[in-house]
């Protein structure tokens, strides 16, 4: 049986030394294409995606056959029985903060057993500027730094809640409808490690404003069902059925309940991106 956390380990390791070799914005920020996934492609997206690339190239040598979905490559098989194992990796989860050297940033693995969200049976986020490694087991909890997460999770009366994958722009168009929901809002730019923190009971809500991948969400949302919170794509069927790949998007609201995810599309006006 394959140590997927050891993989992740040592994927995060080779990461953090692209990251301590690119010290500045004029190694860290030059923009080389648009990935498969449809967003730009720095250079430091493209040395952190090579570094796991090549964890995960020695893990197929050793006789693991699957399926890489990446932010930047786009979809790779590993070997021809790959078809039943997806690898899903978002290399740098907040390259905006990355490339300014803002310390809030992250590696996002999953591991799924089948090609939906539903399939997913460990998460992965490690967390670059403050070291922590948020894990879920599907079936046997989340944890951080190996410590179940334990204790109070988010209220339900929502006193922080999280915006990403945002614009000032959208800020202002949704900001005001929150008055009366959220007493405090917070706009830190990584998706994968706000839903880490609504699991830890750190922020009481998230959500996105504009429909994210995948990638964004995979090992995150593990973390999150396996402390009992709710999630809700208002752009897709169901999260279950959400596809493992860089095709299918949806915006996202996540929180203690279901009452909190369908107030929290109320304010935002059913999603539609007008706001009406």
């Amino acid at each position: 049986m394959t140590d997927w956390l050891s993989v992740c380990r040592e994927g995060t390791q080779a990461v953090r030394g692209v990251v301590a070799g690119l010290l500045t914005r004029v190694e860290r920020e030059p923009s080389l294409r648009v990935g498969v996934g449809g967003d730009e492609t720095t250079a430091i997206d493209e040395a952190a995606e090579r570094a796991i690339v090549e964890r995960l190239e020695a893990l197929h040598a050793s006789g693991v056959d699957f399926t890489l979905v990446s932010e930047e490559l786009g979809e790779r098989r590993f070997g021809a029985a790959a078809e039943g194992l997806v690898v899903v990796v978002d290399p740098i989860d907040g390259s905006m903060n990355a490339k300014r050297g803002i310390p809030f940033f992250s590696v996002s693995i999953a591991v799924a057993e089948g090609p939906a969200m539903r399939d997913v049976v460990f998460g992965f986020v490690a967390d670059l500027g403050t070291g922590e490694e948020w894990t879920a087991r599907r079936g046997e909890g989340a944890f951080l730094d190996g410590h179940p997460l334990e204790g109070p999770g988010p209220k339900e009366e929502i006193e922080i809640l999280s915006f990403e994958a945002t614009t000032t722009a959208e800020i202002a168009s949704r900001a005001e409808a929150m008055q009366g929901f959220a007493v405090r809002l917070r706009v830190m730019g990584s998706l994968a490690l706000s839903l880490c923190h609504l699991a830890a009971g750190r922020v009481d809500a998230v959500c996105s404003l504009k429909p994210i991948r995948s990638v964004d969400i995979a090992a995150a949302q593990l973390l999150c069902r396996e402390r009992g919170l709710v999630l809700e794509l208002p752009d897709a069927p169901t999260l279950d059925d959400h596809p493992l790949d860089l095709v299918g998007r949806s915006r996202i609201a996540a929180g203690a309940s279901a009452s909190v995810c369908a107030e929290l599309s109320t304010r935002l006006g059913a999603w539609r991106p007008d706001g009406a």
